[in-house]
């Protein structure tokens, strides 16, 4: 167990210094959360056509907006590891003693580093805004295991995606493709009672409806989740455990 942390913990460290080398992207990331709650929802929160109970419209949004951005920073995180495959990395990890399901978990942990500081930057935006969030620092505490989480989900999600399509542009075009759709099926703009029976159904079985969710409990203030945090939780786990079991299983087509 101790020699498995170890070997998890390289593999984050490795990239966690990446990004401290060059923190453009985090910087390029920032311009989306941006522009979503001080124009989109600045606009929104005057309308009175979405129904979000005791919260205005802005603090109903703010964890959809953060949750939007783990999403699109770790669903694309499979490119980079279709760089490392062109340069000759992933044939290296794969004949180095690292197991498989510690360079995928290790991939994981490091996208962790993005969405935090995705959080955060979330954050500062509702602070300048004055967005009625929670700043309790059990709820902040609880937010930033959640994003975590979310993170390690879509990489995952995204390292297989790579391992399938083995090149960039074919990436890039699924990528695309899945994104939005995973976004708008999902309650993070508006609540599941304004979907359509069809769509609310399809909103449940996508795993970004529950990581909003657990982020809207904990953050807006007055506000629980819908199906409550352990069941979100719950299912998240569940699905990042599976996303694990099966890249590991595929990981190694990527080196083909």
């Amino acid at each position: 167990m101790h020699q498995f942390a170890l070997e998890v913990f390289a593999i984050g460290a490795v990239e966690f210094r990446k990004l401290m080398r060059d923190p453009t992207e985090l910087i390029s990331r920032a311009i989306q959360p941006v522009l979503w709650l001080a124009v989109f929802g600045q606009v929104l929160s005057h309308a009175r056509g979405i129904e979000t109970g005791r919260a205005g419209y802005l603090a109903f949004m703010t964890p959809g907006i953060l949750a939007q951005s783990v999403l699109f920073s770790a669903i694309f995180y499979g490119i980079a590891v279709i760089w490392e495959r062109d340069l000759g990395i992933v044939h290296k990890l794969l004949v180095s003693p690292a197991s498989r399901t510690a360079l995928v978990i290790g991939k994981a942990v490091s996208a962790d580093f993005r969405g935090v500081a995705q959080a955060i930057l979330v954050y500062i935006i509702a602070l300048v805004l004055r967005v009625p969030i929670r700043w309790e620092i059990g709820a902040i505490v609880g937010v930033l295991c959640i994003v975590a989480l979310g993170s390690a989900i879509f990489s995952t999600f995204s390292l297989a995606m790579a391992c399938i399509v083995k090149t960039r542009e074919r990436f890039m075009g699924i990528g695309q493709v899945l994104t939005m759709p995973l976004f708008f099926a999902s309650n993070a703009i508006y609540p599941l009672s304004l979907m359509p029976e069809w769509l609310r159904r399809v909103a449940k079985l996508n795993p970004l409806t529950y990581l909003v969710d657990a982020l809207r409990g904990l953050m807006v203030q007055g506000e629980q989740s819908v199906y409550g945090l352990a069941v979100d939780c719950a299912v998240l786990a569940v699905v990042f455990a599976a996303l694990v079991l099966v890249t590991v299983r595929i990981y190694p087509r990527l080196a083909q």
